[in-house]
């Protein structure tokens, strides 16, 4: 892949990835220790990954329906180290602006390009390391807290590079902001563990998911894809695999689990479409059952 061609910002709404200009070969096979349960899925990711973001309506369903089967293993990405680089029509971070908003287009998730153009980043390091800070302190907090991070980015375009914004969100998640703050050094080393993994894996973009069962079978699926790639993924290496079926009884039951929801989020998960969920999901918020936030594309639907 020749970087002239290929920039991590400029995500391929067709292979569904955010790639790093350079890729790695892929090992043959690396050992991916499963820990409590059958399946271990390494995730590769990065906070500010629109394609990440385009992928979470099929990651919250599949921990829905078969999250007693498996674990997931956050790892940072790294996706954007500096502005050394010009490659792939992007130099400057207002050329990612566009792209974002035809990124939110795509994947039918609420993103505002803006913050490249009003409060750019200059790296998305500090995020990826506030993240392995995060998780010294709560895993499971953790997955909450890059939700928080990406909801500031996407939908309030807060430059998640600052500190403050990042502290701000750690607060939100519940954790020990002076901790975070302190463990940061040691984060820093954890998250270059992180990009060494991920060298050795053959990580070439995000996201990118390696799933393992316990006798280190390995499948991999790469960039944002329908639900059903995810699910068959696991489906073939744990075949025994029961679902849960997500009952909608009460069609705020789910805030519940997910105390943010964007239409598209709603759709997957309810197996409807996202026009059928937008009704739905407008009609709670005028009845004053939900609140919402609105942006040039799109909303996102809170849990009051």
């Amino acid at each position: 892949m020749s970087e002239a061609k290929t920039n991590p910002l400029m995500c391929d709404p067709v292979s569904g990835m955010c790639e790093m200009p350079v890729g790695e070969k892929l090992n043959e096979k690396t050992n991916i220790p499963t820990e409590n349960k059958p399946i271990k899925i390494i995730y590769y990711t990065d906070p500010i990954c629109s394609s990440c973001w385009g992928i979470e309506p099929q990651l919250r369903k599949l921990k829905l329906e078969y999250g007693d089967c498996f674990e997931i293993d956050y790892r940072m990405g790294g996706l954007l180290p500096d502005w050394s680089y010009n490659s792939g029509g992007i130099s400057k971070p207002s050329d990612v602006a566009h792209h974002w908003d035809e990124a939110s287009l795509h994947y039918e998730m609420p993103i505002d390009g803006d913050v490249w153009v009003e409060d750019p980043l200059d790296s998305s390091y500090p995020s990826c390391i506030a993240m392995k800070a995060a998780q010294m302190q709560s895993k499971e907090k953790a997955i909450s807290f890059m939700r928080i991070l990406r909801e500031k980015l996407y939908l309030d375009k807060k430059n998640i590079a600052k500190w403050e914004n990042i502290a701000e969100a750690a607060k939100i998640a519940g954790f020990d902001v002076q901790k975070l703050k302190a463990d940061y050094d040691d984060a820093e080393e954890l998250f270059q563990e992180d990009l060494n993994l991920g060298k050795a894996l053959g990580v070439r973009g995000f996201p990118t998911l390696f799933f393992a069962d316990t006798d280190n079978n390995q499948l991999i699926v790469y960039g944002s894809k329908p639900y059903a790639s995810y699910e068959n993924a696991l489906l073939a290496l744990f075949p025994e695999a029961k679902k849960k079926k997500f009952i909608n009884t009460n069609s705020l039951s789910i805030f519940e689990i997910y105390p943010t929801l964007a239409p598209k989020e709603y759709a997957v998960i309810h197996n409807i479409s996202a026009y059928e969920a937008k009704i739905i999901l407008e009609e709670l918020f005028s009845k004053g059952k939900l609140d919402k936030k609105t942006i040039k594309n799109g909303s996102l639907y809170i849990k009051k």
